[in-house]
């Protein structure tokens, strides 16, 4: 059978997928990633690959990778949880495995994997937005991927929603991944039970003896916490100025929210549309984009990058 090898190359792990035309996951192959050099990484994703394709006619390799991609989908520019700098993966992995080989951002790559096969494929507009440690996602255009002048285009997470906000990971104030990821979610319930302990008590009780996590506070949340709620409402709040300023500049179809936090349900979704609904831009006149919960979970990546392997 005739597939392409979907790689999703995250900081801990490697996972390529064997994905027919259909976006199913036929086969599946999962290594450690490893930390020695950027040439050890190119030659786990060939042994998975390799793996993968003693099984099956391999046609071209998607690879997800976390950093900045260049428009030419061969090299990572800059990643820097790989320690990536101008690394030329397409050409390792391609010399590796014999095999036609394009790189994708891994946001991207999980973007168009929904938009093909998950909950945006009845559309042909839309913005996924990635809600975990930050927020990254993908942004589709009349059925195109919206990659920009340079192929860096989807950093989401680093529009200003609040400027004077919080300090985010890139040095600049009020991004949105630090003022709505799940980062955000940890600090704002950490600070909440400290401030008043009895309130945050459910919280501070699931933590036992460490810190809060976001785990912690999902779980108080879905007993109807009302301190743990108040913490989702806070970054669902931010969410959906985010999704209203995208739109007043995109104008999608549909928002996708996938990623950690998001699997929370309606703990996230439903106050983040209320927020988007209340922020978009001349509401009266226009039909508001809808709000999805991703369907694809964690293959969402492998799958997106193996279609993009096609194009």
């Amino acid at each position: 059978m005739r597939v392409n090898i979907g790689v999703d190359v995250g900081g801990t792990k490697i996972a390529a997928g064997a994905v027919d035309d259909n976006g199913e996951i036929l086969a599946l192959v999962r290594k450690p990633t490893p930390a020695s050099s950027s040439n050890a990484v190119a030659d786990t994703i060939g042994e998975c690959v390799k793996e993968l394709a003693g099984s099956y006619d391999v046609e071209a390799i998607g690879i997800g990778a976390a950093g900045f991609v260049n428009r030419e989908r061969t090299t990572v520019v800059f990643a820097p949880n790989l320690a990536w700098r101008n690394e030329p993966l397409a050409e390792k992995v391609s010399q590796a495995t014999g095999h036609r080989v394009v790189v994708e951002n891994d946001a991207n790559a999980a973007a168009w994997g929904e938009f093909k096969y998950g909950a945006a494929s009845e559309h042909s507009s839309a913005v996924v937005v990635t809600v975990g440690t930050g927020i990254g996602g993908g942004i589709i255009v009349d059925g195109a991927l919206l990659r920009g002048a340079g192929g860096f285009a989807g950093e989401i997470g680093h529009i200003v929603v609040n400027p004077g906000g919080q300090r985010c990971g890139c040095g600049v104030l009020g991004c949105w991944e630090a003022q709505a990821s799940g980062t955000a979610l940890v600090r704002i319930a950490r600070q909440l039970a400290a401030d008043s302990p009895v309130y945050g008590a459910r919280m501070l009780k699931l933590a036992g003896d460490r810190e809060i996590t976001g785990l912690d506070v999902t779980r108080a949340a879905q007993a109807d916490d009302p301190a743990a709620l108040e913490c989702f409402a806070e970054i669902a709040e931010w969410i959906g100025i985010g999704m209203a300023t995208l739109s007043a500049a995109i104008d999608p179809e549909v928002f996708v929210l996938a990623g950690g936090v998001s699997e929370s349900g309606d703990l996230l979704a439903v106050p983040a549309r209320t927020s988007f609904e209340k922020s978009l831009t001349a509401k009266e006149f226009r039909p508001a984009p809808l709000v999805k919960l991703a369907t694809l979970g964690n293959n969402a990546g492998i799958i997106g990058a193996a279609d993009l392997a096609r194009r």
